[in-house]
């Protein structure tokens, strides 16, 4: 009514409100009523933004780079970009110019140039694997950009989301990676088998020397065992030996017992023989009658065979001799008797 309006704002707006050419009004979150046909009402957001970019650069290699990420801000100084951009609104709170993707678009201006010479110093394999060193310098070069001081913005930090190349490059450089890492594959094979033969190697080097040591510990037993055998067939003949001697001596002491028994036997039996014939030596030249008569055998059976003998010494001298049957008989029943 009579060009009177009320307007209100949220307290993340910082709002400006121009009379007559002048402030008269300025602050976050204002809500006022004010004079349409002589004001002019300016709100600038204050709250942080996120803002997506992406560019392409060139390499030192003359390749392509697609970089995409992220930049947040916020409006730290509304006045100074007020002074800038056209961040007027409408009776209804809409912005007449859409200066707000001016904005946007200086940040990312800015952050290309701050990336634009560090790409173009690099090939593009390094750039693909450059995502932390581009944030540094996008960071670095917004904080001390004077364009970006003059917009009264604060860089709250920066993000590199993805860096590719162009699909032809990015398919080459597969290939490549994809024949690399097939070679490393190829040589991993290689290294396993060469180590699998060389391990064979060392096992059968480890069996071939078991075996050698089992030989040889065989041939030292083998050695031990003869000279065992030897040592035993020598210790054996020495035994043999000792035996043979021992029996000698054993003989030897035997011969000598037996020629000293039989020259004990011969003396005993001289002295035997002579002590026989010193005793018999006095009935020697004595006639056997009288030694028949020193007998004094009293048997009559023994009187008739002296008898009988006399009487054979002088059969030739006997013309008849008549022998009773009874003196016969009586010596033969004593033959009988004895048998």
């Amino acid at each position: 009514m009579f060009g009177i309006k009320h307007i209100k704002f949220d307290s993340m707006t910082y709002v400006l409100h121009f009379s007559n050419g002048k402030i008269s009004k300025e602050g976050r979150g204002l809500s006022f009523f004010y004079f349409a046909p002589n004001s002019s009402i300016v709100a600038i957001p204050m709250g942080s933004n996120d803002l997506p970019f992406i560019f392409n650069e060139s390499t030192n290699d003359y390749q392509t780079v697609t970089i995409q990420g992220q930049i947040s801000y916020k409006i730290s100084n509304p006045k100074t970009l007020a002074d800038v951009l056209d961040f007027t609104v409408t009776d209804n709170g809409q912005y007449k110019k859409n200066d707000i993707e001016k904005l946007n678009q200086r940040i990312i201006n800015e952050a290309q140039t701050a990336t634009s010479s560090f790409i173009h110093e690099i090939k593009l394999k390094d750039a693909i694997r450059s995502a932390k060193t581009i944030e540094d310098r996008i960071l670095e070069g917004l904080k001390v950009s004077p364009a970006i001081t003059m917009l009264g913005i604060e860089i709250l930090g920066a993000n590199i989301l993805a860096i590719q190349a162009t699909p032809e490059m990015a398919r080459a450089l597969e290939t490549e990676t994809r024949e690399k890492l097939q070679q490393e594959a190829d040589q991993a094979i290689y290294e396993r088998r060469n180590f699998a033969v060389e391990q064979e190697r060392k096992i059968k080097e480890s069996e071939l020397n078991t075996e050698i040591a089992v030989e040889e510990k065989q041939k030292q037993i083998a050695e031990k065992k003869m000279e065992s055998d030897v040592q035993k067939a020598d210790n054996d003949r020495k035994l043999r030996e000792m035996k043979l001697e021992a029996d000698i001596a054993v003989e030897n002491q035997r011969k000598l017992l037996i020629e000293q028994q039989t020259t004990n036997d011969k003396k005993e039996a001289e002295t035997k023989g002579f002590v026989l014939e010193a005793t018999l030596k006095p009935y020697k030249e004595m006639d056997w009658k009288i030694l028949t008569a020193l007998n004094n055998n009293p048997d009559p059976k023994f009187n008739i065979s002296l008898a009988f003998r006399q009487l054979a010494e002088n059969a030739d001298k006997i013309g008849n001799l008549n022998i009773s049957p009874e003196l016969l008989d009586s010596i033969l029943s004593e033959k009988r008797e004895n048998k």
